[in-house]
């Protein structure tokens, strides 16, 4: 089963999409929110949510705010060098504190790396289940008993820059579920999952969003 996303930055997706694409992504202008109320495609979303045939414990979950959490660290400047070093990222931003002084105010996390601070650690004192990151798509996949799952979208819009020693919170949403789909993996359902980050002040710092793709081989879809 494979559940991560390849990683290619350029636009947004669709919000259903029967063949896999790569990752892409953007930067936002200033001034830009994240509403999701106005975003191009809405009315496609909503007439295929009606026409997909959902369980009535699904649907209660579409645009509803899941999984709020803070990371279980502040964001530190040894995972930046880290993150960098291991793919040979020298770009002097994320290494110089006196060029990123005069770029951006000051030392700056790669906008790449925002979902790093939310991946659980195997084990965390008191923690009494197994931690999952994109907590909704697996929910999907037991929900509609599907076995199998592919990400074939994943697009990232940065807004405020993130920094060392913020402390990040996040929340998941689920956008879409479409109808029954056969593509040449099986047959199950596409989803669309947004992810919104903010910093301690409050601050929208990135929007995720995931499409993934829960399917059986060989079956009808549920």
């Amino acid at each position: 089963m494979t559940d991560t996303p390849s990683a290619r930055l350029t636009g947004r997706p669709s919000p259903v999409r029967e063949e896999p694409t790569k990752a892409t992504g953007e930067v936002a202008q200033p001034g830009q929110s994240a509403d999701k109320t106005t975003r191009p495609g809405d009315q496609q979303v909503d007439a295929e949510t009606e026409q997909a045939g959902l369980p009535s414990e699904v649907a209660a979950l579409i645009g509803k705010v899941q999984y709020e959490q803070e990371g279980e660290f502040p964001v530190e400047q040894g995972y930046i060098w880290t993150s960098c070093s291991s793919v040979e990222n020298g770009n002097p931003l994320f290494w110089d504190e006196q060029v990123a002084r005069a770029i951006t105010g000051g030392p700056i996390a790669p906008p790449t790396m925002l979902s790093v601070w939310f991946r659980p650690h195997h084990w965390a004192p008191g923690r009494t289940q197994q931690a999952l990151p994109l907590q909704v798509h697996f929910d999907l996949k037991e929900l509609f008993g599907l076995p199998e799952a592919v990400m074939t979208d994943n697009t990232i819009v940065f807004y405020e820059p993130v920094r060392p020693g913020d402390r990040l919170r996040t929340h998941q949403i689920l956008r879409s579920v479409s109808p029954p789909k056969t593509t040449k993996l099986g047959t199950g359902r596409f989803w669309v999952i947004d992810v919104e980050y903010f910093n301690q002040r409050g601050d929208l710092v990135g929007l995720e969003s995931y499409t993934g793709f829960g399917y059986r081989r060989g079956a009808s879809a549920p």
